[in-house]
């Protein structure tokens, strides 16, 4: 009888560090659904993870969510994994510069938006046959030590631990696991500025080395990989000569 497939849900599929979990976990056999606000990146991602399944969401808006996991029940009948990605860092400007709408619309696709994906998977991961699943979350290593000029970005990344630690504490009788990827300067779109010069903690500007996305995908897929008897709570990956030591 040939084993069925994992079935895994990634959010911010579009680009970045979503596409290349998203290849990396179709590549290793999952079947994959890609979540994303606009529909020609999520189809060039299905193109690139061979035939994974796209559906355009938006992570702040509930129906949205719900539908997506709908569409995963309906199609799958079941979720293993939720690669909680969707994420944006907003204007760079101080405290008293950042409008309050632009710190709303971080806080609802960081925040906000992780809960109502987390929400909706863990309610399928609870009442599945057999049940349970895993969810990570992308933190970063903002959620250690902050960037200047962040405060929206670094206040979500913190407030996304203590979802992690909840999700975890809350799936132990449901047999479902959490944990969170923390990440530091992975080569995307959303980290272009790195290599070309970004404001230190001490007022200079430098630039800053990165790392392979895919590197971040294969951590991904390991933790995934994990029998919900083991889980990794937090993990860090960097590119190796990034100053976030020096940061804290």
């Amino acid at each position: 009888m040939q084993q069925q497939s994992k079935v895994a849900v990634v959010t911010g599929a579009g680009s970045g560090i979503g596409r290349a979990v998203a290849v990396t976990l179709s590549g290793a056999g999952w079947d994959v659904v890609l979540a994303g606000r606009r529909p020609d990146p999520l189809a060039e991602t299905a193109r690139l993870a061979g035939g994974a399944t796209p559906v355009p969401a938006d992570v702040t808006e509930p129906e949205q969510v719900d539908a997506l996991f709908a569409a995963v029940r309906d199609r799958y009948g079941r979720l293993d994994l939720l690669f909680n990605n969707a994420g944006r860092f907003g204007p760079a400007a101080g405290p008293d510069e950042l409008s309050v709408a632009d710190w709303r619309a971080v806080v609802d696709t960081n925040l906000t938006g992780a809960f109502l994906c987390a929400r909706a998977a863990f309610r399928l991961m609870r009442e599945q046959d057999p049940r349970g699943g895993r969810i990570i979350n992308n933190g970063s290593v903002s959620a250690h030590a902050p960037r200047p000029h962040s405060i929206a970005y670094t206040a979500t990344k913190h407030a996304l631990t203590g979802l992690t630690k909840s999700l975890s504490l809350d799936g132990r009788p449901y047999d479902i696991a959490c944990g969170q990827i923390d990440i530091g300067n992975a080569a995307t779109e959303m980290t272009e500025r790195m290599q070309t010069g970004i404001l230190q903690a001490n007022g200079t500007t430098a630039v800053e080395p990165v790392m392979d996305a895919a590197d971040v995908a294969r951590t991904v897929l390991h933790m995934a990989s994990l029998p919900l008897t083991a889980n990794i709570p937090f993990a860090t990956v960097m590119a190796t000569a990034m100053p976030l030591i020096g940061r804290g």
